[in-house]
């Protein structure tokens, strides 16, 4: 099943946030500054759209659940300002449904929320390059505005990113491969594109081969999108519009290829022939 999706060229306008998130089309796509594109788009289990950078969610912070969740120390993503990003279609078709290639994830945190986690992690510094994720099909990382990755720590096979309250920062994912890839990525648990419960039947990303994509906010139009900011529990979307904070602290990413095109395809024979690949045949 092919579906349309939106491509967005990347913004830095910033508006005041004047809408409630509209309901999304099928994919989304968005682009780079750089020039790259990056999509975004929703995927059923026959196949899934791409888009690139920006997405937002539906409804915005002036929708508050009538249930607050108990405080809770450390840091969540606030609904923030509006930030321009046009949109336009690409269509993209799943290999494998609603089945990814590969997941990764960064939690984050404040410094002390962080180290709480990790105890006593390796410390990697903003401008190191962090190993590729995903069974290394994709680059993950949090950026500021600077659009330097923000420090993280890891430990115990997980990324930690470490917030600070009022900062903006964007998602950054950089394709290694020859081929497209669909991402769909998640912050506390919403999806970016739509606001609500993530899933990996959601349409998201289309990102070229080689291509960078930024995703800036959760999407509230085709036009827009609302900034992720670093913000207390509290304040999270998750609590102001779900009441909701299980899922607060983690950024996700699922891939999926593209039917007939999978990144790592090869023929058979010749897979099986490097597996049975004896590195000391002499012995």
């Amino acid at each position: 099943m092919v579906k349309t999706i939106l491509l967005f060229p990347r913004s830095s306008c910033r508006r005041l946030l004047t809408a409630l998130g509209l309901l999304l089309c099928l994919c989304w796509v968005n682009g780079c500054s750089t020039g790259d594109v990056g999509g975004a788009a929703r995927s059923s289990s026959s196949g899934g759209g791409a888009v690139s950078d920006q997405t937002a969610a539906p409804g915005g912070s002036s929708s508050r659940s009538a249930t607050a969740a108990a405080p809770r120390p450390g840091l969540g993503t606030e609904f923030g300002e509006e930030r321009r990003s046009d949109s336009h279609g690409v269509a993209f078709v799943r290999a494998n449904g609603d089945q990814p290639l590969a997941t990764a994830a960064i939690y984050y945190d404040d410094r002390a929320g962080v180290r709480a986690q990790a105890g006593r992690p390796e410390e990697t510094r903003g401008f190191a390059e962090p190993p590729p994720q995903a069974r290394g099909l994709i680059d993950l990382n949090v950026v500021g505005e600077n659009n330097f990755a923000i420090r993280t720590f890891t430990a115990g096979g997980r990324r930690y990113v470490i917030g600070t309250p009022g900062d903006r920062y964007a998602i950054a994912v950089r394709n290694r491969t020859d081929a497209r890839l669909e991402v769909v990525l998640s912050v506390d648990g919403l999806d970016v594109l739509d606001g609500r419960s993530a899933s990996y039947a959601k349409p998201g990303y289309v990102i070229p081969p080689h291509g960078r994509l930024r995703v800036d906010g959760f999407r509230t139009s085709r036009l827009t999108v609302a900034a992720f900011r670093f913000a207390s529990v509290q304040n999270s979307y998750a609590n102001q519009r779900y009441g909701d904070t299980r899922n607060v602290g983690v950024i996700g990413a699922a891939v999926f290829g593209e039917r007939g095109r999978l990144p790592f395809e090869q023929d058979d024979a010749e897979t099986q022939r490097r597996r049975a690949a004896n590195p000391f045949p002499d012995r």
